[in-house]
């Protein structure tokens, strides 16, 4: 039997802690987690099997606040419910430094799985969460023992499945049948503007129906109907679950019920004390948990933790049976560096040429051998991005301890996925396109930077020259619109030396996105005067490729297939004016080195050019803010050969060596 009067307690409580909480903050979203305290509550304390003393339990089912706007449902939750989360952080909602930020923020608040806000990033998130889950339980369960057998829930609201991502992700988490995720809807028939009858007359049961997700109704009101839903939800571990349950934004305000006025405003004094009759809870008392609501949680999560007991019984029985498997899984949990140096990584003799997409089709082969939890894939582009692993199987509802992800033509669920996967953890995985499409994969990267994630983006064709397909294909502006991402890491390494070099460096961070920008045509593997490059690239993001003198005339800084160019013009160059030549594989770092340390790598005093297949913008700072020293492309490309296009853009010897030629020569008049 469910204690119907704690759960009301509990819902009482997070309707009341809301409406102070904006109302302290002056600023807030009240109708979303209003509207679902009775879910939340429910949720927590009737279904989801967690352990707040233990909040990083591996086996802990999960749970995304999709909807992130209602960020207080989640909060008070985690408060009521005895995380680390004290009642003076809820009266801090919005402010600088608490632990309540306006949307839920990983890394902050514990309890909070992922950072959310952007609606449908939860969702597609999830996905990514039960796909690990089901990766790990493959390789681990035992037919004695399932350590690893948990849920992934999300709640989303009506915005959550209007936004694009969500499609995308509810589309391939259908075609891999992951059971174990459920997704609670929220359809309360309320967005912004006002009804969501205005823009959002689908029948969103019959869409994810074509899915293939199992879909359920229930009354998001109601413990009984909620728990039972889920019950037949979990039951049905072929397909996910949507579980639609009916809500009214705002329940419990006697004005503002269902109404869209409540989303994203306080309600003010007069409509609290008149919510707060309506609920029960006293209206000269702010930030009150019912004394029932704190029995029924501790009650509970006195049988939670009773529940983890038993599972670490298990774990350890486990763990002294299998302890080839442990050492794997502990292993697959710390992201120990000595996996990566136990890889056998190619190497290429100098004087060879290879793309450095190509590259990174052999160093995915060795890292795939090296790394048993090395996991990844394409978006319907791995011919392309060279990112197969033939070798092993591919990961799919009947296979599902395949290496190869096929995302299909879906970016940016891909890099949400991938989010996902990692926050989950136990897997460390890269997803790769064509490095012109990041554009759909922009929100998903920003909340991998923001949330430190270590993933990886392998991004092939990534200039005009990789030609026919035109300005369409081409980047231009897509380098700077990737550094400009606090915390993303961009390498774009000049010869196959450098792109082995850029992986291992993308493996071993463990605070951020790295991004690799890898070339369609061939670069020529290139003799390098700094004798320990790779210690340099690593502390500067740049080295000396060609010393020319140790006070040259000039330096050129150069990045990907124009680290080639930059050489050859200071070869042609030579009798004249002594030239060196930097490869800026990172420019972030580069940015980052002390001046002296910068002086150093680029000369003291000597006059420094860029050159660069993409925009000029950002080059200044090492120019001298000349621009007349910085080659580059402001514009969009043409349909042709690569080296047409590139010719007919200025991308050519003959003119990056005139511009130096004209700056030195104008010195010595």
């Amino acid at each position: 039997m469910l204690d119907i009067t704690g759960l009301s307690a509990v819902a009482a409580s997070i309707r009341g802690l809301t409406i102070d909480a904006v109302e302290e903050s002056g600023t807030g979203h009240p109708g979303m987690p209003m509207g679902t305290a009775d879910i939340g509550a429910t949720l927590y304390g009737e279904v989801l099997r967690h352990n707040p003393s233990e909040p990083q339990w591996l086996d802990r089912d999960r749970f995304v606040l999709s909807a992130g706007h209602g960020s207080m449902l989640l909060y008070s939750l985690l408060h009521i419910f005895g995380y680390d989360l004290q009642l003076d952080e809820l009266t801090r909602l919005r402010r600088l430094g608490s632990r309540t930020p306006g949307h839920p923020e990983y890394g902050i608040t514990t309890g909070v799985e992922t950072t959310t806000g952007p609606l449908g990033a939860g969702f597609a998130t999830a996905v990514g969460m039960a796909i690990a889950e089901t990766r790990l339980a493959a390789e681990f369960n035992t037919a004695e023992h399932r350590i690893i057998d948990h849920f992934t829930y999300v709640l989303s609201g009506d915005g959550c499945l209007m936004e694009g991502v969500s499609s995308e992700a509810a589309s391939l988490a259908g075609h891999l049948k992951l059971g174990k995720l459920i997704v609670l809807y929220d359809s309360n028939s309320v967005s912004i503007e006002g009804n969501t009858d205005i823009t959002f007359t689908e029948d969103v049961r019959a869409r994810f129906e074509a899915y293939g997700w199992q879909t359920l109704t229930g009354d998001g009101h109601d413990p009984q109907s909620i728990v039972s839903a889920l019950a037949t939800a979990r039951a049905d571990t072929d397909r996910p679950s949507l579980v639609v349950l009916r809500t009214t934004i705002g329940r419990g305000s006697p004005k503002m019920a269902g109404s869209h006025s409540v989303h994203g405003a306080k309600l003010g004094a007069e409509e609290i004390a008149a919510t707060k009759r309506t609920l029960g809870l006293p209206e000269n008392e702010t930030f009150l948990v019912l004394p029932e609501a704190r029995r029924y949680a501790k009650e509970r999560m006195a049988l939670a933790r009773s529940g983890y007991k038993e599972w670490l019984e298990r774990f350890l029985e486990w763990s002294e049976r299998n302890p080839g498997l442990k050492t794997r899984l502990d292993r697959y949990l710390s992201r120990n560096e000595s996996d990566i140096a136990a890889v056998d990584f190619p190497e290429y003799r100098a004087g060879s040429a290879r793309a450095t997409r190509d590259v990174n089709g052999d160093v995915i082969q060795a890292l795939a051998r090296g790394i048993p939890n090395f996991v990844g894939g394409s978006a319907d582009l791995s011919h392309s991005n060279k990112t197969e692993m033939p070798e092993y199987p591919v990961y799919s509802a009947e296979e599902r301890t395949g290496r190869t992800i096929r995302y299909g033509v879906r970016e940016h669920a891909m890099a949400s996925i991938q989010n996902g996967m990692l926050l989950h953890g136990g897997v460390r995985s890269f997803a790769a396109t064509l490095f012109v499409f990041i554009d759909y994969m922009r929100p998903a990267m920003r909340l991998a930077a923001l949330m430190g994630l270590p993933a990886i983006y392998v991004l092939t064709h990534d200039s005009v020259y990789l030609g026919g397909d035109g300005p369409t294909h081409q980047p231009i502006e897509h380098l700077n619109s990737l550094r400009i991402i606090p915390n993303m890491r961009v390498l774009r390494p000049g010869d196959p030396h450098e792109a082995v070099e850029c992986w291992k460096m993308a493996l071993e961070r463990n605070d951020g996105p790295t991004c690799l920008v890898l070339s369609r045509q061939a670069l020529p593997v290139v003799e390098k005067d700094d004798r320990e490059w790779p210690t340099t690239l690593r502390r500067f993001g740049a080295y000396v490729v060609r010393r020319g003198a140790e006070a040259p005339d000039a330096t050129i800084l150069a990045t990907g297939s124009e680290l080639a160019l930059a050489l050859e013009v200071a070869a042609e160059l030579d009798e004249r004016h002594r030239v060196r030549v930097v490869s800026v594989v990172s420019r972030e770092l580069l940015a980052e080195a002390e001046p002296r340390e910068l002086r150093r790598i680029l000369g003291d005093g000597s006059p420094v050019f860029a050159v660069e297949a993409g925009g000029r913008c950002g080059w200044e700072r090492f120019t001298g803010g000349d621009p007349a020293r910085i080659l580059g492309i402001d514009r969009f490309g043409e349909s042709g050969r690569g080296e047409e296009v590139a010719e007919h853009l200025g991308l050519t010897v003959a003119t990056l060596a005139g511009m130096v030629r004209s700056v030195l020569e104008d010195a010595e008049v």
